[in-house]
């Protein structure tokens, strides 16, 4: 594997959303990921061995079915952490413990591992033990009351803030940062991620807005929707446009491709509510295509708002090949991009289709 993570293990207990995002990243960046747990069927069903696997949160890793509950199971479970830089562990707190395959214990066979728990509450506090989804921790950690309309309910995203952002990308940079601190002391230590930390650390520039009370409501605001110049409009053909004229040389090119003369007040808050209906109005006479013509090469901060389909065909996104086909599939190349140590996206493997004898012996190889 090339990557910045090269040559480090990790073994990731078989879970689904944040957990697997996590372990993913790691993996893009070079990382020998192995999952490892029943080759039981998911949320979203169970995968069809006769075709390619196509999961991109499974990409570039290995998988191993074990039952944990079986004695040689878990005496193979614990061959492969005492020779392994990781675990991810994506189960409600308690759950490992309970399993014999606690921190306590696994970090005993092995003082260099680094043992990351990916939760949604976290491993203290009344919540803990609760169930729970990202549209629960996203509300918990005070980021979805911000998202939404004037005198309208908080709108949720889908789960990328809780799950992906606050939850799989924390966890990949905290092992990152124990990975580095490990060098210097060379001891593994426990991790704690939970996604409602990771959601209300994305808010945390708000937070003092919101105090001062220099932030208004819901919608309302300069970046939430509240203003006529950033903003996202309906086009004459049904799609949409992307309008971010924040600075006044912005606001300027923006006003002069959208043809306004003289330009609409920027910064008189009371009209905003009926500039964004005129400039809705101006937006909805031609169509996405032709906007982009009008402001192409411009500093309006003017952009097309592209469906998932049309990603790849963009011609920013075809010259920086952002998005790869793995099995058919499309999905976005491993991020940030290194100089000397280039990642690509891997290949996904089904559950299971790998024997954990032949990582052990892999792992004895190169050992």
């Amino acid at each position: 594997m090339a990557g910045p993570l090269a040559g480090v293990r990790v073994v990731e207990l078989l879970g689904i959303g944040p957990g697997p995002f996590g372990g993913m990243m790691l993996a893009d960046m070079g990382a020998d990921v192995v999952t490892v747990g029943r080759n039981t069927p998911g949320i979203f069903g169970a995968a069809d061995t006769s075709k390619p696997a196509t999961n991109p949160m499974e990409r570039s890793k290995r998988s191993v079915v074990l039952d944990f509950k079986n004695a040689d199971d878990l005496a193979t479970l614990k061959t492969m952490v005492a020779n392994t830089d990781v675990v991810i562990d994506p189960f409600r707190p308690g759950v490992c413990e309970r399993l014999g395959i606690g921190p306590a214990e696994l970090c005993a066979l092995n003082p260099r591992l680094i043992f990351a728990r990916m939760t949604g509450w976290g491993q203290i506090g009344p919540w803990a033990l609760r169930a729970g989804h990202d549209i629960n921790y996203i509300a918990l950690s005070g980021a979805l009351h911000s998202f939404g309309f004037e005198g309208q309910p908080p709108t949720f995203p889908i789960n990328v803030l809780g799950d992906f952002a606050g939850g799989g990308q924390l966890l990949a940079m905290g092992v990152c940062a124990a990975l580095v601190e490990r060098a210097t002391s060379g001891l593994g230590q426990v991790i704690d991620v939970a996604m409602v930390d990771g959601a209300s650390q994305l808010l945390g520039p708000f937070f003092a807005p919101y105090a001062l009370g220099t932030y208004g409501d819901r919608g309302t605001n300069m970046l939430d929707g509240g203003a006529h110049f950033y903003n996202v409009y309906e086009t004459l053909d049904g799609r949409y446009l992307s309008v971010g004229g924040l600075e006044p040389q912005f606001y300027a090119e923006l006003m002069q491709g959208l043809g306004i003369d003289p330009p609409m007040p920027q910064w008189d808050q009371s009209q905003w509510p009926s500039l964004k209906v005129e400039v809705a109005k101006i937006v909805a006479s031609k169509t996405r295509y032709e906007w982009c013509e009008i402001f192409a090469n411009s500093d309006a901060c003017v952009a097309p708002v592209l469906a998932p389909a049309e990603v790849a065909a963009d011609p920013h996104n075809a010259d920086r090949q952002m998005i790869a086909t793995v099995n058919g599939v499309p999905q976005p190349q491993p991020a940030p991009r290194f100089s000397r140590t280039p990642t690509t996206a891997g290949v996904p493997e089904h559950r299971g289709a790998t024997a954990a004898a032949d990582v052990l012996s892999d792992w004895a190889k190169s050992d």
